[in-house]
């Protein structure tokens, strides 16, 4: 790094984070599912990659009918990834080579085959409120009004205690009832245990969602998720909060990573700083293609909505905290297909997406097979391997939709599949990911988009994100400069500025594929213009004159 001028340095905010999904990362012993050793034999591959981080997807024990987001036992890694053993040589092969391991937090909810569950649901004392049961009759109507996540009600009966219990996602994740001090205290004490074998921190799952309103009363219905007034950013979180920093992280440099539903600027200022998380990850623009309606509705990218959202993060947290940057995660669906061109501009879309994820004030986050421009894919309804996307298939069916074919351009332009096809290693078969039979399809497009490939092109995505993790780590500016947007109602170009001290950086980005002309001698005036890096072959230019982007074009100018 350069010198510069006073910062608050952490080193969490100078890294690059990878995020590992483990069942479709590489598989090791053929079995078709990626697993922990696997992982171990890509190690030299993230440090190629110049990555600091890697964020770890749940390898606990599980059942999987969430795919590990609902854990059977938090100190115990599911056979199909491996051992407690193969997890530690991860941990040691990561710090060998000055990386970190942060791993997934999953406490709003739990399996239904965990013990405490399985304890509860028997009647054992000791165990009896450590979820959320209400009394009812099962052919009745549910506790309350409110929604799951994945569709339907959040209630479920069971017939063995003869009561309901609370899931706000699937009937097989019953929530853990947090005001009962003993629940805590098990958490707590679980999330010790990981940070004392040496993790450099957590990612914490849906974690606003852990208080609830007492009584549990209906919600009112005007759209979207019924009840999420009860049970988002609940009366009790900040005194959890604030308990969960005294009890575990206090006096510990870790990172630690908040996702939060439907949480803005605003009240993420309430929740990140000295005694909060490090950062947070919200939802907000990923509803710019949304329009009006939920995830499930398709509409086209609304370029000034993701200035405002991503200008509000960016100003709101530059003094009072700091941003987590992402287009990609095993929660949506593929950038480039989504906020790109996968087709005729796919390179250079993929590109772009790029160069504004790592401009931006924040710690970037890759997911896996983001670096070589991984699309979504084609899927047909038995290759539907998301739970979430299933139930929307049938609910649709139920509702509206005459056959799966009325559904099949909602799930392939948003279904999590889209994330969890297997990572691209090589045109070979299976893209090699596995000898084996993977458990979820393939990714047609393997043969053209893979890492093997990639490495060998120079002109590739891989090599681009290369270049800008190398700048990242190079220049302070990019890290902790002061961003300001530029033109803010330009209807196809997103352009801002970034300044530290002396040093001045202008970035365009085109996000479409027309090919706008741009006047920015207002803001670079009779500097010269070096071009720091760019998704196409250009020549430094004197920006006095106007410019013209090509489809899908980033410039990186520096006018220090």
């Amino acid at each position: 790094m350069t010198d510069a001028p006073d910062v608050d340095r952490e080193w969490w905010k100078e890294a690059v984070v990878y995020q590992v999904y483990p069942r479709s990362f590489n598989d090791s012993d053929g079995d078709g599912i990626g697993d922990i050793p696997g992982i171990v034999e890509k190690v030299d591959y993230l440090d190629e990659l110049g990555v600091d981080v890697v964020w770890l997807n749940p390898v606990y024990e599980s059942p999987m009918a969430d795919n590990g987001y609902d854990i059977a036992d938090y100190q115990s890694i599911h056979p199909e990834f491996g051992t407690m053993d193969d997890w530690e040589r991860l941990l040691q092969e990561l710090h060998d080579r000055d990386m970190r391991l942060i791993m997934d937090l999953v406490v709003n909810h739990t399996s239904d085959e965990h013990e405490w569950f399985v304890n509860s649901r028997e009647g054992d004392e000791q165990y009896d409120d450590y979820y959320h049961w209400q009394q009812g009759d099962a052919e009745d109507d549910a506790p309350n009004n409110w929604s799951s996540f994945f569709g339907g009600s959040a209630w479920s009966y069971d017939d063995e205690r003869g009561e309901y219990y609370l899931h706000l996602f699937d009937e097989k994740q019953p929530d853990l009832n947090w005001r009962n001090e003993d629940v805590r205290d098990e958490v707590f004490e679980m999330m010790n245990w990981w940070l004392e074998k040496g993790i450099d921190g957590f990612r914490m799952d849906v974690v606003n969602l852990i208080s609830k309103t007492e009584g549990l009363p209906d919600g009112a219905e005007v759209g979207g998720l019924t009840g999420e007034e009860h049970f988002v950013d609940g009366p009790n979180i900040e005194q959890y909060f604030e308990e969960m920093y005294e009890r575990t992280l206090e006096g510990r440099d870790v990172m630690t990573v908040g996702e939060m539903i439907n949480v803005d600027a605003d009240r993420a200022t309430e929740y990140v700083g000295e005694e909060g998380f490090s950062m947070l990850i919200h939802f907000e623009h990923m509803g710019v293609d949304t329009g009006d309606g939920g995830k499930w509705t398709l509409a086209d990218l609304d370029l000034g909505e993701l200035k405002r959202i991503i200008t509000d993060w960016q100003e709101t947290l530059a003094e009072e905290g700091w941003n987590c940057l992402y287009l990609s995660n095993h929660d949506q669906p593929r950038a480039v297909s989504r906020f790109g061109d996968d087709g005729e501009y796919r390179r250079e879309s993929a590109k772009m997406l790029a160069t504004f994820l790592f401009t931006l004030q924040g710690t970037p986050f890759v997911f896996q097979g983001q670096e070589i421009g991984m699309t979504n894919a084609d899927w047909d309804r038995q290759e539907i391997r998301d739970v979430e996307a299933e139930n929307h298939v049938d609910i649709a069916l139920d509702e509206w939709a005459d056959s799966y074919e009325d559904v099949r351009p909602q799930i392939e332009a948003r279904s999590r599949d889209n994330a969890r096809t297997p990572m691209q290693w090589s045109a070979d078969e299976n893209a090699g990911f596995s000898e084996g039979d993977p458990w979820i399809k393939v990714n047609e497009r393997h043969d053209e988009i893979n890492v093997e490939a990639a490495h060998e092109d120079a002109e590739s995505v891989w090599h681009f994100y290369r270049e800008l993790i190398d700048l990242r780590e190079d220049r302070d500016i990019f890290v902790y400069g002061d961003y300001e947007l530029l033109l803010p109602d330009h209807s196809e170009v997103f352009a801002y500025r970034r300044t530290l001290g002396d040093e001045e950086l202008l970035v365009v980005c085109n996000f479409f594929e027309g090919e706008p002309e741009l006047d920015l001698s207002e803001f670079a005036g009779d500097r010269e213009a070096d071009l720091l890096v760019g998704n196409y072959d250009a020549d430094d230019e004197n920006l006095a004159e106007p410019i013209r982007l090509r489809p899908y074009e980033a410039r990186v100018y520096d006018l220090s």
